[in-house]
């Protein structure tokens, strides 16, 4: 007899359930990636409704920016660093479309970020690419991108240096571990252009004001910030 595909999937998740990233649950037959009581209980920020959150505030005095933005709050032993570690070194490459999707369709709402016209991931150096296999900020700005009505740009903004990690280093030595490591490689095409320039946790700021400071340097460019998270 042959099986609907319908009852094979069901047939296949009942020995092999796909679980939830963020609290390592079955996922029901209607949850997709995430179950439906994490996607209630993530730790949202509400930044696209306070102008002068706490991302923005880092990043006063340093380069000038439209707008600041992080979806969720990170929480060490919680369910988004749970997430971010699957997201990131597990290949679940579709838990940041999906984020990307849910920030987007917040983002959308906000006067500021819906002008956006072009997105562009920090970039990792190739040789962290290559190891990965893709790009997590990337996989954000995609999911964002379709939510904004904006493009998704993954080569120009480029890391010319592998920079060592950047945890348990102070904001300054972090700040100066990112100097002369971006460059832009065709600014004509972001003249005048409102960039969202999107990574996947702002901590300190340092990586993203280094790009800031390269795109900046281009006339009439408008600069926003979205990370997926932000951890203190």
């Amino acid at each position: 007899m042959k099986l609907s595909r319908g009852y094979l999937a069901d047939f296949v998740a009942l020995f092999f359930p796909e679980l939830c990233p963020a609290c390592g649950e079955s996922l029901m037959a209607n949850e997709h990636v995430i179950c439906t009581d994490c996607l209630y209980h993530l730790p949202q920020t509400n930044f696209h409704l306070q102008p002068d959150n706490i991302v923005a505030r880092q990043f006063w005095g340093k380069i000038q920016l439209e707008g600041a933005y992080a979806l969720y709050f990170f929480a060490k032993g919680g369910r988004i660093q749970n997430l971010m570690h699957h997201f990131k070194y597990k290949g679940m490459q579709k838990i940041g479309n999906l984020l990307g999707n849910i920030a987007g369709s917040q983002l959308a709402k906000s006067a500021v970020f819906n002008t956006v016209d072009v997105i562009i991931p920090v970039p990792l150096h190739k040789s962290r690419l290559k190891e990965r296999g893709y790009n997590q900020s990337t996989c954000f700005a995609e999911g964002l991108a379709q939510k904004l009505n904006a493009v998704v740009q993954t080569d120009n903004l480029v890391r010319l240096k592998a920079t060592e990690t950047q945890t348990h280093k102070s904001r300054f030595l972090r700040f100066e571990n990112m100097q002369e490591v971006f460059t832009i490689n065709n600014p004509e095409s972001l003249k005048n252009k409102h960039i969202l320039l999107v990574d996947d946790v702002v901590t300190t700021g340092a990586t993203l004001e280094a790009c800031g400071i390269e795109l900046l340097k281009i006339e009439g460019l408008k600069l926003s910030i979205a990370t997926i998270a932000y951890a203190e």
